[in-house]
């Protein structure tokens, strides 16, 4: 005749009664017999064998963690194709641009108060091969702008295949020097990209299994109701480990039924992940077979 199932502590602890170590099979694999009231649990010491696709909604959330980095990946290509393109467009014009001698016959200035660093438009004529051209909106440094006067000589550098959209010679080379630092701000970039992509990665699989594999066993006392949510829920509670309070955020599968007793809850903790819990819930217990 089997004995009752003992009564769990007011503190959350399982006394010595409520845990049980049994071989479970000849390789002396030991378990933890807990009673629930409901239910009788056997759960492996740690570390246990926990395959991802038997925790409920586990694969889902690292699918989506998997689309979000793609689709960030995706976003970091087309901003590094867009700015290959722009860099490659700048080299090739420098490469094919000749140097004019322009006339400067107006320009447009931002006000004093704003020229450090801003950019002034100037509107010039210059001579290309035997034809004369007008161009408005050449863009230059405000502060090498306001010393210039009509009728001043402006440098340009004009692209033979484009005669009509000339550019002027200090600010261009100023912007070249810049871009020389491109290439490696992307590679940076893109290695930035892909090292939080696979740390998040790594984060969201350790989130879902070590607590599971690894955590220690505990009855969490909740601060308040638990909350119904067909999302994944977080709420506050407590456990005392060596007469100790400890309080966590407990993390619950979103319209889980947690194991319960009374009150209180089960969950696993992580010293490595300290604050946090993760709730056992029924569905669970069951996939992993700690159900008896």
């Amino acid at each position: 005749m089997r004995a009752p199932p003992p009564a769990i502590s007011a503190r959350g602890e399982v006394p010595p009664g409520n845990r049980l170590d049994t071989p479970r099979h000849p390789t002396d694999r030991r378990e933890e017999v807990l009673y629930t009231g409901a239910m009788q649990l056997a759960i492996p010491q740690a570390p246990r064998q926990v395959p991802l696709t038997r925790v409920p909604g586990a694969v889902a959330r690292l699918v989506r963690v998997v689309l979000l980095g793609l689709g960030l990946m995706a976003v970091v290509g087309v901003g590094v194709w867009a700015l290959g393109r722009f860099v490659v467009e700048e080299r090739t014009f420098l490469a094919r641009a000749e140097p004019v001698d322009g006339q400067l016959m107006a320009m447009t200035l931002p006000s004093r108060d704003e020229r450090e660093g801003a950019e002034a438009r100037l509107e010039v004529v210059y001579t290309l091969g035997k034809v004369q051209y007008s161009a408005a909106g050449v863009r230059t440094r405000a502060e090498y702008a306001e010393g210039l006067g009509r009728g001043a000589r402006v440098f340009l550098l004009v692209d033979p295949h484009a005669p009509d959209r000339p550019r002027e010679a200090g600010y261009v080379r100023e912007r070249a020097q810049a871009l020389e630092f491109v290439p490696w701000g992307v590679g940076i970039g893109a290695l930035i990209a892909v090292g939080l992509f696979f740390w998040e990665l790594k984060r969201t699989l350790r989130a879902e299994l070590d607590p599971l594999r690894k955590g220690m066993l505990v009855w969490l006392t909740p601060e308040g109701p638990l909350p119904e949510s067909n999302r994944e829920a977080f709420f506050p509670a407590t456990y005392f480990k060596q007469d100790q309070k400890h309080t966590v955020r407990a993390r619950l599968g979103p319209r889980r039924a947690p194991v319960r007793n009374g009150e209180k809850v089960l969950a696993a903790v992580l010293s490595s992940l300290p604050g946090q819990a993760r709730v056992l819930d029924e569905e669970l217990a069951r996939r992993l077979g700690w159900v008896r």
